[in-house]
């Protein structure tokens, strides 16, 4: 028996709704035959949505009865819906992933091997990642990073700075160059966060969202924010040992 199932969307000229499309997707993966009715006008849509006494479109109904919007449908299917206040560290991760699948193909290809230049790369590249997501938006980065960074809260231009020393930190220690510069800047960041997440998070027992990978990431802070700010107090110190000895 052919299974069916009606799905009104928004698909316009300038506009076409994303959720409606991934809406036709996932009832094509489920073995649905879909009759998919555009609402192609502004007024259609509002219309439709009366009619039916809905906020949102696209809409999905399946024997006559409406299954609802994009995640009503997941969940219909048994699928995970995400929640929006869920905090999670696969942006941290993903960063690390990229950062260490990089440093290691470059040891490969240029080093014929693994060696201490390898760890450089992975810390470096990993910083300049996660500096890179903080100035998509340091206004909304600076917002969260004054709620526990304790230097950034005492003088706000340090947490407006703070993206900009860090990938300034990062380029440099890539490829060994300025160390007189890179090495104090990797120092003072690291340690200061350092500090700052420990207090908030083993001391004052807060439970708040970290803006590691910028400010509208759902990453706890915690210890894999602390980790972050540990490397590069350690990459700090071993280029600076490494251009003392």
């Amino acid at each position: 028996m052919t299974k069916t199932a009606k799905l009104y969307r928004m698909v316009m000229d300038k506009h076409v709704c994303p959720y409606g499309i991934k809406s036709k997707a996932l009832l094509e993966s489920n073995g649905y035959t879909v009759e998919d009715h555009h609402l192609t006008t502004r007024e259609e849509t509002d219309a439709f949505k009366a009619e039916h006494d809905v906020k949102t479109t696209p809409q999905t109904f399946i024997n006559g009865e409406r299954i609802g919007g994009h995640d009503d449908l997941r969940k219909f299917f048994d699928k995970p819906v995400k929640d929006p206040d869920e905090t999670s560290y696969r942006p941290v991760l993903a960063v690390f992933a990229v950062a260490a699948a990089l440093a290691v193909t470059l040891s490969l290809g240029l080093l014929d091997g693994f060696s201490v230049r390898t760890i450089e790369w992975f810390v470096a590249f990993s910083m300049a990642m996660l500096a890179m997501l903080k100035l998509q938006d340091v206004e909304q980065f600076s917002t969260m990073f004054v709620g526990y960074d304790l230097l950034g809260r005492r003088w706000v231009p340090y947490a407006y700075a703070y993206p900009y020393l860090e990938a300034l930190a990062a380029v440099l220690m890539a490829g060994h160059l300025l160390p007189w510069l890179s090495i104090p800047v990797a120092l003072f960041i690291g340690t200061v966060g350092a500090v700052s997440v420990f207090y908030a998070v083993y001391v004052q027992k807060r439970e708040i969202k970290c803006a590691c990978v910028g400010g509208g990431s759902n990453v706890p802070l915690g210890f894999v924010s602390l980790t972050e700010n540990l490397a590069m107090i350690a990459m700090g110190i071993w280029m600076l040992l490494r251009a003392l000895l």
